[in-house]
């Protein structure tokens, strides 16, 4: 049975110094498993016997999760919180974290307990072996159906073809950066955000540790179908042109079928062939399907476009209410 009793107050002494290990997790209604998660991730780095602090996003909960991570900064002041003024989204608060984390390593995980924490020293320890990025690679996955294991393999291997992104299969968001790859990161302001992409994508010396991954603790998933389709847009968009070739590719090839249609009619005319070439029903279906072929791909031109669009307007990525243990005035980029 798990003992609800809240731990005793963590009391800093002369030891406590600037974290070699931050550790941090977007919070959307997670209140229920805040307390349970704080405590794994602390029992996990505090036999490493080295300054960390947990960095916590509130991204607009409205469950009082709020109020619960405050209480657990009370109780022990290595636990930081960042409270968003409204919701920003998962990847948002990522960024938003890896902003204020100060450590020498960042390890970002989700609140929701399905990554185990006490798989972060093992992340560690790779990191001491020079490795500049170490990603947690799902060996198992409990709880999840047979649609979102398949729809994330195929979407995995399909950015891998048709990108230079060498996203590892089976990877999340759980992921342990050097100091290095953060600054890198902190860099790049872009509004849709593809975190595991960008990781990726700056480079260094990565390697990954295999691990199972649990069932939620608690509450539900907060990545319905509608959310995956719009994540997986986003990491296609953010590292192909692909789809807006694909309008070439298919104009040319409309082209040669018609060149070859053209030609065939004017031999059989040519010849006098007795074939008859009456009727509207194949033109207007023709006329049809080329009509919506053209709409789709204004469709894909209009993402990219509206992409454009959230740039050029230069707004931040986040608005920060309120920050507790954390120096707001610390040198980030918003």
């Amino acid at each position: 049975m798990i003992d609800t009793q809240p731990a005793p107050r963590y009391v800093p002494d002369s030891s406590d110094a600037r974290p070699v290990i931050s550790v941090v997790a977007p919070v959307y209604n997670e209140a229920a498993t805040l307390p349970l998660f704080c405590e794994r991730v602390i029992a996990a780095l505090e036999p490493l016997r080295e300054p960390f602090e947990l960095v916590l996003i509130n991204d607009g909960s409205r469950d009082g999760s709020l109020e619960v991570m405050v209480g657990l900064h009370e109780r022990d002041p290595r636990i930081k919180v960042i409270n968003f003024s409204r919701n920003f989204g998962h990847q948002i608060a990522i960024t938003a974290g890896i902003d204020y984390a100060r450590g020498a390593a960042v390890a970002v995980i989700d609140s929701d307990l399905q990554d185990p924490p006490e798989v972060i020293p093992e992340l560690i320890a790779k990191w001491r072996e020079g490795y500049g990025i170490v990603f947690a690679q799902r060996a198992e996955r409990e709880g999840e159906t047979w649609f979102k294991k398949a729809t994330a393999a195929f979407f995995y291997r399909l950015i891998r073809r048709i990108t230079n992104v060498n996203i590892p299969v089976d990877t999340g968001d759980f992921r342990l950066m050097d100091r290095k790859v953060v600054d890198t990161l902190r860099q790049m302001r872009e509004h849709h955000r593809f975190m595991r992409g960008l990781s990726v994508w700056v480079g260094f010396k990565q390697t990954g540790v295999e691990y199972k991954r649990a069932p939620r603790h608690a509450g539900e998933t907060k990545y319905p179908l509608s959310k995956m389709l719009r994540f997986a847009l986003d990491g296609i968009t953010s590292f192909s042109y692909l789809p807006l070739q694909l309008a070439t590719y298919f104009g040319f090839l409309v082209a040669a079928i018609s060149m070859v249609a053209l030609i065939a009619v004017v031999i059989l005319r040519l010849t006098g062939s007795q074939t008859n070439f009456y009727g509207q029903a194949s033109t207007l279906v023709s006329v049809l399907f080329l009509g919506g072929i053209q709409l789709i791909f204004l469709g894909i031109i209009g993402e990219y476009l509206g992409r454009i669009y959230d740039e050029v307007k230069q707004r931040p990525l986040y608005i920060v209410a309120d920050v507790l243990g954390l120096d707001e005035t610390q040198d980030r980029r918003v």
